[in-house]
């Protein structure tokens, strides 16, 4: 597949503060790159930096064969981003905001209608969207600011925690709206800390720590590299986790992990069916008494946490980044309809 983005050795300082440490990021076109990572570690900063928002102190990066700093006009014709708040004008009606932006990215009067028709059908905004965006809600108002974000037809969307503070019934919306973006070979740049949304949407996530990709590949991939299988039991009481603890490293031939507290013994292993059923008859015939006995396969939380060494914290990124993330970067853009 071809490369949209590639970014090689990205450096982005604010004072004595270094957002970016040397960020290297290879995107493929018609993909979705989930960038990972717990507060500060740099997402924001990457997605402002490849929006073109503020330059890099070091390094070089594409976006659909566009240098981000000699070629940042023709990159921004090509993006349309969305920030961790929704950049929509809340004197104005859903309607209204539609049709400002088209008119922004050169759109003519009855074409910048036209659009905004389209995407109202698009994102059910009709029941709303003659309201001020003041009294929307939070699903409300980022429905409507991926509607404008989306206005210019981009061939790549940037979005910057979409779904924070949405209801679940609205985060699962905007993941479908995500996959059919996807489906007609648009290329998305996803930052979240919700594991669970990087899992389903992405292609290929990055964990980004202390400005820098430390791990990259799939969801599954990252789940075998990193952590791979394990073998849990449980025990009846905590008198015989010493017993347990002895007959898993004897088995797998690898150090357990005890926690008292769930009376839970742990061992990772690399062929977990084999041993799964050694263990159960070694069990039986020193006559351990468990509650629970199975294979558990590793989360991106458990990924996370050993790369990282916390757990992630689903909450704003870098403050204030996400603020200056326009709706829609390319207000420059010559990509509008012209009647």
């Amino acid at each position: 597949m071809t490369a949209f983005i590639e970014a090689a050795g990205l450096v982005k300082r604010f004072g004595r503060v270094s957002a970016l440490t040397g960020l290297d990021l290879h995107v493929e076109e018609g993909t979705v790159s989930g960038l990972l990572g717990p507060n500060g570690a740099g997402k924001t900063t990457a997605v402002r930096v490849l929006g073109t928002l503020v330059a890099p102190d070091a390094g070089t990066a594409t976006v659909g064969g566009y240098d981000i700093v000699r070629q940042s006009g023709q990159v921004r014709q090509l993006l349309g981003l969305s920030g961790q708040y929704a950049a929509v004008d809340a004197h104005l009606t859903g309607r209204e905001n539609l049709e400002l932006f088209a008119q922004l990215h050169r759109y003519r009067k009855r074409a910048a209608v036209r659009r905004a028709d389209e995407l109202i059908d698009r994102f059910d905004l009709g029941g709303f969207v003659n309201r001020l965006t003041r009294t929307y809600s939070g699903g409300m108002r980022r429905r409507l600011d991926l509607a404008v974000c989306l206005i210019a037809r981009p061939k790549l969307i940037a979005l910057d925690e979409p779904t924070t503070g949405l209801d679940p019934r609205s985060r699962y919306t905007l993941w479908e709206t995500i996959d059919e973006l996807v489906g007609q070979g648009t290329t998305v740049l996803l930052t979240t800390q919700y594991l669970e949304e990087a899992d389903r949407l992405a292609d290929q996530i990055v964990v980004i720590d202390g400005g820098r990709a430390i791990a990259t590949g799939t969801s599954d991939e990252l789940k075998a590299d990193v952590i791979g299988e394990r073998l849990q039991v449980v025990a009846a009481d905590n008198d015989s986790l010493p017993a347990i603890e002895a007959l898993l490293e004897r088995i797998a031939g690898t150090t357990a992990t005890v926690d008292p507290q769930l009376r839970s013994v742990v061992v990772p292993v690399s062929d977990g069916r084999t041993l799964l059923a050694e263990v159960t008859r070694q069990l039986v015939e020193y006559d351990i008494v468990v509650h629970e006995l199975g294979l558990r396969r590793a989360t991106l939380d458990d990924v996370f946490f050993a790369l990282t060494g916390h757990r992630t914290d689903a909450t704003v990124d870098e403050s204030g980044d996400g603020e200056a993330l326009a709706a829609s970067a390319g207000t420059d853009s010559r990509g509008g309809e012209q009647v």
